[in-house]
């Protein structure tokens, strides 16, 4: 099977999209409707016509009735816009499976990453990207509808690149998926395991078959940017003394052997990967729901725990939290002579947007932090790695 082109910047299209305009809520005009006495409760004439909602009645001969109380109908969008349903988008259309989506993924095809996709829309079209930022790209400029990434694994910790593109891009985190990583050790179809000097994959991959590898007799290692990346390096060139680490499926696209399965030094090694769309769903409370924020504080003592403390008092509870530095600002002015790194807070609650209480927390905590972002609010993966 010949191997899918990653997809590069630049032949990004970049399409520009008109800014969206803010709908502001109206009440309709109100109609007259005629209608018959009976609907009046006054069934005593039968010739009488009323007007409703009306500002008089008459009969067929044309004398006029001292017009009847009518109460205002109650429009709540007119008191609170907020209560008015937002407009579905193409992202809540979509169908769960998949059926139509174009979803972005780094690296080549059979990557873990092209997997996740395929777990989370079984019947997408998947689109390799040669970087996570290109992923992010191809969703800013339509080229694709989602983007899949890796976010933190069981075992290597979090994808620190993500945490930074996220910020740097205004896509929203729609979903999540959980995909255990079982990795294989591929060799061109001969090899032997005794014939192999040296092991490619990624530098995770390589790090979470570190003592297997040892234990094989394989002491050099060599980084490449994916997975499914180094089989195909090892296959194009015919590699005798090279093996990849790599999925199963990365084995069957690109011809090579299955030497030897599950090789991680961990048997329980799962890769969290995030759902990326140009539009937020709109979060709800009748199923688990978890919302991504990051944020700043001011230098001071306590800072930290008074925003923490804010999701706490309302027992939301929290489920990662990973500080970066801040780039934009990477040293703060202190009073002391030392200079600490001013960081981004960023938070996993296990929590809806849609509640009042995560609405209430963020309100207060926007009180005091420097700044304050909502990644997204999307659901919990419940299914299994």
């Amino acid at each position: 099977m010949a191997p899918t082109a990653c997809l590069r910047l630049p032949f990004l299209p970049a399409r520009a999209r008109s800014a969206t305009a803010t709908a502001t809520p109206f009440s309709p005009p109100r109609r007259l409707s005629l209608k018959c006495s009976a609907t009046n409760g006054d069934n005593s004439n039968p010739n009488y016509i009323s007007i409703s909602p009306g500002v008089e009645s008459v009969d067929v001969n044309g004398l006029r009735r001292p017009p009847a109380p009518v109460s205002t109908p109650t429009v709540p969008g007119a008191r609170d816009p907020n209560w008015l349903p937002r407009p579905l988008t193409s992202a809540d259309a979509m169908e769960a499976d998949g059926k139509g989506l174009k979803v972005a993924y780094q690296g080549c095809a059979g990557a873990y990453s092209e997997a996740a996709a395929k777990k989370a829309y079984p019947n997408c079209e998947t689109v390799p990207c040669e970087h996570f930022d290109t992923a992010f790209q191809a969703v800013q400029n339509w080229v694709a509808d989602r983007a899949v990434l890796p976010l933190e694994n069981s075992l290597g910790g979090s994808i620190h690149r993500n945490y930074d593109l996220l910020l740097r891009h205004s896509l929203h985190i729609v979903g999540e998926v959980r995909l255990a990583v079982r990795h294989c050790l591929l060799a061109n179809p001969g090899v032997k395991i005794e014939n192999l000097k040296s092991a490619m994959s990624h530098p995770q991959a390589l790090a979470q078959c570190e003592h297997t590898l040892t234990g094989l007799g394989i002491e050099h290692r060599e980084a490449v940017d994916d997975t499914a990346g180094a089989a195909k390096i090892v296959a194009e060139h015919m590699l005798q003394d090279t093996g990849a680490i790599a999925s199963s499926l990365a084995a069957k696209l690109y011809g090579l052997d299955v030497l030897a399965e599950n090789i991680q030094d961990d048997k329980d090694n799962v890769t969290r990967f995030m759902l990326l769309a140009r539009e937020p769903i709109i979060p709800r409370t009748d199923k688990p729901f978890k919302t991504s924020i990051v944020f700043s504080l001011e230098e001071g003592p306590g800072q930290l725990f008074k925003a923490l403390a804010v999701f706490a008092l309302r027992e939301i509870n929290l489920t990662k939290i990973e500080s970066r530095p801040h780039k934009e600002r990477p040293l703060r002015d202190c009073s002391s002579l030392l200079k600490n790194f001013d960081y981004l807070f960023y938070v996993d609650l296990e929590a809806s947007m849609a509640d009042p209480k995560t609405q209430n927390a963020l309100g207060n905590l926007k009180e005091f932090a420097t700044f304050l972002r909502v990644l997204g609010s999307y659901p919990v993966d419940v299914n299994e790695p």
